[in-house]
């Protein structure tokens, strides 16, 4: 690594040298260098100062800072590893990792359920499942009927809530996530094992180019 990589490391805020970030990771020192390019790009895109706001999020997202979206919310509280409102540059490190196609599977569903348990409880309620099928939707313009998106919701919840106790625990998550693979398909992005090769556009597809970002 060049003095001048180092230095253009240093003046991000929450600099973590890339050697720590890729020993703590699946990714590899170039990689952590490659997703720094794509995380100037994100951080730059609307405040200038180097960290990753709600707005710059949604906007690399969907481009469109006024889509309001409850997934790309949570996705965001979950990056924001801090709580301190902003995405900082090891923190977009270490939790785009857990999208990694070498990622142990168990940390992915770990990730996904506390996407899912948006009240922090440790359990999924049906109202919390309902809450990110109509954002999960929404995300992907696809309109359904009141009715339909009961049985989808009273159909997933009952096969998920195996003890019948009205909630699902992790373990139970789990189990339901073998079940049903496809649960996790937005756990995985493929271009990120070979991120120096092209910058994806950001976690989901939201069709936006590295020009764009």
């Amino acid at each position: 690594m060049g003095c001048a990589s180092s230095k253009q490391f240093k003046r991000t805020p929450g600099y973590e040298d890339p050697n720590t970030l890729a020993n703590e990771t699946t990714f590899s020192v170039n990689e952590v260098e490659a997703l720094h390019e794509l995380y100037k790009k994100i951080s730059y895109s609307i405040f200038k100062d180097g960290l990753i706001h709600k707005e710059e999020f949604q906007l690399a997202l969907f481009r469109n800072i006024n889509k309001k979206n409850l997934f790309a919310d949570r996705i965001f509280d979950l990056f924001d590893l801090k709580r301190n409102g902003v995405i900082e540059f090891g923190e977009f490190v270490r939790s785009l990792n857990i999208f990694h196609p070498d990622t142990p599977t168990t940390e992915k569903v770990a990730f996904a359920f506390r996407l899912y348990d948006l009240r922090g409880t440790g359990f999924i309620e049906r109202e919390e499942l309902k809450e990110m099928v109509l954002a999960l939707l929404n995300e992907s313009d696809l309109v359904l009927s009141d009715e339909a998106i009961e049985q989808i919701v009273d159909q997933t919840f009952k096969q998920a809530d195996m003890n019948g106790d009205n909630k699902i625990d992790p373990n139970e998550w789990k189990d339901f996530a073998s079940k049903n693979p496809g649960l996790l398909k937005n756990m995985t992005l493929p271009y990120l094992k070979d991120i120096t090769m092209a910058f994806p556009s950001f976690v989901l597809t939201s069709g936006a180019t590295d020009d764009e970002l």
